[in-house]
């Protein structure tokens, strides 16, 4: 019989039921809340919290989850999982949420530099499973973050959005007072030598003033910027490209002849860049 992991052991006082919002207990290897709504915990270690059709959502498939953790591997976004870690440790103590964790690496860095706990949330089942392997102080759970989060109300310190759709109204019904939001978003420079040739997925102008103008219920308390230039081998672009939203758009073929041809001389020079930006509840 699956027993819960310790990951979602630790985590579990601030999970909640999907559809009512009541609190979960464990018995055996399912969550059950008062009203008998229950949830089992898959063998790989994470519990599906959704609620509800998510048949019409596209979540990350396996080869996604393993090109990031490959491209992570090489360490050219080093600075962002220190930044993004760094910003989280002055928040008061409590769990961290990362809606949108991925494979867990972001997650994993911030509980890392924490201590404590933290809560992978992610719509994919293969980010998932990676994410539960991330330790014992890190729960992995499928959910829809555009939902009502299964998160209870106030019970986490940090809520994480890398890279990430940002379901504003959840964050601020989920954090507790003086807690933190961290978001890192790309900057205009992010990827420019790789989006044109690829048919990559650019980033909009004034995308950092459109989400201090979204996130309503929080004031602004630090921002940075970090850009610098990664050489990436063919290999590495790949995976940069497979491993983000335009791996669902253009066809494989086309993207690798447009690789090989930046890369033929070498590594490609490509710019990394994005805002991490710190905020508070109002």
């Amino acid at each position: 019989m699956v027993q819960v992991p310790p990951g979602l052991a630790a985590v579990l006082p601030a999970l909640a039921c999907p559809h009512c919002g009541g609190e979960l207990e464990a018995d055996g290897g399912t969550l059950l809340c008062p009203r008998g709504h229950g949830f089992d915990i898959a063998r790989q270690g994470y519990v599906s919290l959704l609620a509800g059709d998510a048949s019409g959502l596209i979540a990350d498939d396996a080869d996604m989850i393993s090109a990031r953790e490959r491209f992570f591997a090489t360490g050219h976004y080093e600075q962002f999982h220190a930044a993004v870690a760094a910003a989280a440790v002055d928040a008061p103590a409590g769990p961290v949420l990362d809606c949108g964790a991925g494979e867990g690496e972001y997650l994993a860095r911030a509980v890392e530099a924490r201590g404590g706990t933290g809560i992978g949330l992610d719509l994919s089942k293969p980010a998932a499973r990676r994410t539960a392997r991330r330790g014992p102080g890190i729960g992995a759970v499928v959910a829809n973050g555009w939902a009502r989060l299964p998160v209870a109300d106030g019970a986490v310190a940090v809520v994480l959005s890398v890279f990430a759709p940002r379901n504003a109204a959840e964050f601020a019904r989920v954090l507790a007072p003086g807690g933190r939001l961290v978001v890192l978003t790309p900057g205009p420079n992010h990827l420019r030598q790789l989006v044109e040739p690829l048919g990559m997925i650019s980033v909009e102008e004034g995308k950092v003033a459109r989400l201090d103008g979204a996130l309503h219920d929080f004031e602004l308390l630090s921002r940075e910027k970090h850009e610098w230039i990664m050489e990436l081998t063919a290999a590495a672009a790949t995976d940069l490209v497979a491993m983000g939203p335009s791996a669902h758009h253009g066809s494989p073929g086309d993207r690798a002849a447009a690789i090989e041809r930046l890369t033929a001389s070498g590594a490609a020079a490509v710019t990394a860049s994005g805002t991490v930006s710190v905020y508070g509840l109002r």
